[in-house]
């Protein structure tokens, strides 16, 4: 109740109502509230909305005992019969276990494991620091990823593995390598070298692999560098953040009937009008960040709509049924005071959200 009330308060301070309640959704993610909820507010009617999908599927803890099966597209479904990357294996470590992100469609799973093998056999890399993947049901996170939904995206840091294992204080507290600062048109010279590329085009070589994402910087790096054959170069797509880190995303599996593919960008190297507009969107100038904030205007305010967050509505109806089957364990939807959260990432904790 103590809660519940401090909601109420702040909201009343706050302006705009639909404002209101993105705030409200943005600062309470983790603390998830009875669907029945409203908001009141002298601007309109009161607003009842259902919690949001990530504060549904952020808490399930375990998988469904389903055949694996991706469901719905890549930013907007959930996975059924998930299956956990084992934290560490002969090539890899699975990086920040308590986010319990380490789940995936199998396809996932041989894809990681193979290119991890292949890193250390042919690359001569100890192995591959593997990021977040989905969630035990996949779905919406908390934080962080504005896809990773259906169990066929995964992460891999900017880092070789270590040649001894990381403690598991290490895992969760250790950083990976800055290739490029964020709102940076050209890698850090010092940082960047020929080991980045050829880690990148091994990632490309696998048929499975539909996408990589990297920072518009780094893409222009690759674009930059003399090479033979650039038809790998399709695969790599600017895109912001993923300056520490490459977001791989493999195809839905063959015969999937759940999973919505993503359009495939054919053979253009994405070097020209593409990577112009990532550059152009990441950069910040100096004048404009430095400048002071207008006066406001006079007159009413002009109540501006904000996208609010997916609600398991808005997904395939497919995923009512994952998120419910057997019951999973939850931590309370209903009354976010009887039980503790999950302790959060201390180095990965972040809003952003990230393909």
């Amino acid at each position: 109740m103590t809660r519940l009330l401090f909601i109420a308060l702040f909201a009343a301070a706050l302006t705009s109502a639909a404002w209101a309640q993105d705030a409200l959704y943005d600062g309470l993610a983790a603390h998830p509230v009875d669907p029945a909820w409203s908001l009141g507010s002298e601007f309109g009617p009161i607003i009842r909305d259902p919690i949001p999908a990530k504060a549904q599927f952020g808490f399930v803890l375990e998988p469904t005992k389903a055949t694996p099966a991706p469901i719905g597209s890549y930013a907007r479904g959930c996975l059924a019969g998930a299956v956990q990357l084992p934290g560490t294996g002969p090539a890899w470590q699975v990086m920040r276990p308590s986010r319990d992100r380490n789940w995936g469609h199998p396809e996932l799973l041989e894809f990681i494991e193979r290119f991890a093998t292949d890193m250390r056999e042919r690359e001569g890399w100890t192995g591959l620091l593997v990021g977040d993947m989905s969630q035990p049901r996949g779905g919406p996170m908390l934080t962080g990823h504005a896809s990773h939904q259906i169990g066929l995206d995964v992460d891999f840091w900017f880092k070789p593995m270590p040649a001894q294992a990381l403690s598991s204080q290490e895992l969760e507290t250790i950083e990976p390598e800055l290739l490029a600062q964020p709102d940076a048109a050209r890698v850090l010279p010092d940082r960047w070298n020929e080991s980045w590329v050829r880690l990148l085009r091994r990632a490309a070589s696998y048929p499975v692999v539909a996408r990589i994402f990297v920072h518009p910087a780094i893409k222009k790096a690759l674009c930059e560098m003399p090479q033979f054959d650039r038809g790998w170069m399709s695969k790599v797509r600017a895109y912001y953040g993923h300056n520490d880190h490459f977001h791989v995303r493999i195809h839905c599996p063959p015969g999937s009937a759940t999973c919505v593919p993503q359009v495939d960008p054919g053979k253009d190297d994405g070097c020209g009008t593409e990577l112009a507009y990532w550059l152009k969107a990441v950069s910040v100038p100096v004048a404009a960040a430095a400048a002071p904030p207008p006066e406001p205007l006079p007159g009413p305010v002009i109540l501006v709509h904000r996208p609010h967050p997916l609600t398991l509505a808005e997904m395939p109806a497919a995923c009512a049924g994952v998120l419910a089957d057997g019951k999973p364990p939850l931590l309370s939807p209903v009354a976010p005071n009887e039980a503790p959260l999950p302790p959060p990432s201390p180095a990965r904790a972040t809003a952003s959200a990230q393909p």
